[in-house]
């Protein structure tokens, strides 16, 4: 007790790391900020009153917040009054020295460059127990990542906290560091991370989706780059900070619309027709079709009332659901069993495979928490569902157009959009490129991931998405750019209310510098009509620099198509 009444030991917080998007812009950096400390011990008689005033609270939240502070210990400091401004602060140290047991400590807060990237960057908290109980390098009033990278690299990112010990007289005010700071230890502050994030097109593309829901996520196809991830409806980052992050994440909680869900990695959907191109390339590789097989557009799921396709290219074009029908139910029953139960088992598994090669069905690996796997069916699923031999291709031919049972992420879309466009493989999508002055990478987004299947299959599937934009009968001619080559595909995902908007592209159509998924939710009018002509804006201003298709980009900035939630 001697010893406590004569040493303060104070904590020195370290700067955590900056934050910079892949062109050197500054997203996240520190605010100084004060956390006013109590030892209940050394708290003396005092004129209360003086110091409520001083502090700002009143003589009810004093006693709370000494009750408060005494349970924990009262020998040990504690936060009395946290995240005090700079403004406060000044005021207050100069008449601390009145109350014994009380004193300021220094720390620092996130603040945000820009409103933009909210799921991305992530926030910061108070560790809670549990986190203290894992990790004994927390202690209370530390704070940690809570989501988004400042989750992902918290190691990285926080540094490490150091130590110094002063000496104090029996009025509270420091007389200088002991043994002239011969036992303090310093604060190293956290590595600065370089995010792969184009903050202008991360800032356009949230202007697109401002008044929607739904994600878009853009890609680097030769690297897995993320350029731009968006989770519409979205929030300012700076509402999690400081003294308001309590009640704005209240609000935020309570929001219908879920702006605190990220989208673009969580939400689950159905793919709609854009996976018609993954059946045409399983099947390609699998022999079951050749790139010249054509099959009667009858109505047996619904035509568009397009020609018949001739080609593999031509039905992704028209994206002709009886082709595609057709397609998969040759996938799925192969003959290779008299049995058709067993046929479709073996077919399906052969098609799950394929899926997961794409990407689909699993957790791409992404430097962000909570990825959800989406959801590709096997032969156990359908077993336990219907039961064994009690389902064919008949059962489960929806899969064949991406309804059925068939759920993805925006994110697993963008990728295979990448993959496409790479005509084979993937390098695993990533937020950070490297961090610290060394430039530290993580190898496994350096790794290329295979698809296998020939260059030659996937040049047919983008002579069709080409011809989804830009030819005559494509479903998605409002996205076409003269002068951009985007290779693209529709879908309109079926779900209670209105229909989904669906859209993946790349472009240019040669050596390929984006990969884009929209989805957008609610949209009456299907892909074409909302999600394709979006990520054309978002292609031509990553391309081009700037959009010059002024009249689209005001008509698809302004206008919600999402039809409206249910009041609760």
């Amino acid at each position: 007790m001697s010893e406590r009444n004569a040493f303060r030991y104070i904590t020195q917080y370290p700067a955590r790391g900056l934050v910079y998007d892949r062109n050197g812009k500054l997203l996240v950096y520190n605010e100084a900020v004060y956390d006013l400390m109590v030892i209940p011990r050394q708290v003396k008689a005092m004129d209360t009153m003086a110091f409520c005033e001083l502090v700002g609270i009143t003589r009810d939240e004093f006693i709370q917040k000494m009750k408060k502070a005494r349970a924990y210990s009262p020998y040990v400091p504690s936060a009395f009054s946290k995240q005090i401004s700079k403004e406060e602060y000044g005021s207050i140290q100069e008449n601390l020295y009145k109350f014994e047991g009380f004193y300021v400590q220094s720390r620092t807060l996130r603040k945000y460059e820009q409103p933009v990237a909210a799921h991305v960057l992530g926030y910061i908290g108070e560790v809670n127990q549990k986190e203290i109980d894992n990790n004994p390098y927390y202690k209370q009033g530390d704070y940690i990542g809570k989501s988004g990278l400042e989750k992902s690299y918290e190691e990285i990112l926080r540094g490490q906290k150091g130590k110094k010990i002063v000496l104090v007289d029996v009025h509270n005010r420091e007389k200088g560091s002991f043994q002239n700071g011969m036992y303090d230890t310093a604060a190293v502050a956290g590595y600065n991370l370089y995010s792969t994030l184009d903050t202008e097109l991360q800032e356009y593309a949230e202007k697109l989706m401002a008044n929607k829901r739904g994600g878009i996520v853009a890609i680097e196809p030769a690297t897995g780059e993320v350029l731009a991830l968006v989770s519409a409806p979205s929030y300012d980052p700076n509402l999690l900070v400081g003294r308001i992050r309590g009640t704005n994440y209240d609000i935020l909680s309570k929001d219908m619309s879920k702006p605190l869900f990220n989208r673009a990695l969580m939400a689950t959907y159905p793919p709609g027709s854009i996976f018609k191109v993954a059946q045409s390339l399983i099947a390609l590789d699998l022999g079951v079709i050749h790139p010249n097989t054509g099959f009667v557009c009858d109505r047996i799921v619904g035509c568009h009332g397009h020609p018949s396709a001739g080609t593999v290219s031509d039905a992704i074009k028209m994206s002709c659901n009886p082709y595609f029908y057709y397609t998969y139910k040759r996938i799925i029953q192969q003959g290779k069993y008299s049995n058709i139960y067993k046929d479709s088992q073996y077919g399906l598994s052969l098609w799950r495979n394929y899926m997961l090669r794409f990407g689909f069905g699993q957790q791409l690996g992404i430097d962000l928490a909570n990825e959800k796997k989406g959801f590709i069916p096997d032969t156990s699923f359908y077993n336990k569902w219907y039961g064994r031999e009690h389902w064919a291709f008949s059962t489960i031919y929806s899969n064949s157009i991406g309804q059925g049972e068939v759920l993805i992420t925006p994110l697993q879309m963008a990728n295979f959009a990448a993959i496409i466009a790479n005509r084979g493989y993937y390098y695993i999508p990533h937020l950070v490129r490297y961090y610290g002055d060394d430039s530290v990478r993580n190898e496994k987004y350096y790794t290329k991931h295979e698809t296998n299947i020939p260059r030659e299959y996937f040049d047919i599937a983008v002579k069709g998405m080409y011809g989804v934009v830009h030819e005559d009968g494509g479903t998605a001619r409002r996205a076409r750019i003269d002068d951009i080559a985007i290779c693209g595909k529709t879908g309109t995902s079926q779900n209670i209310g209105h229909d989904h908007s669906v859209f993946i592209c790349f472009a240019p159509r040669e050596n390929p510098t984006i990969a884009v998924a929209v989805y957008v939710e609610n949209a009456k009018g299907g892909g074409g009509t909302w999600a394709a002509p979006i990520a054309s804006l978002v292609v031509e201003k990553y391309v081009r620099g700037h959009v010059e298709r002024e009249d689209v980009e005001k008509y698809y900035m302004e206008t919600n198509p999402c039809q409206q939630l249910p009041i609760r």
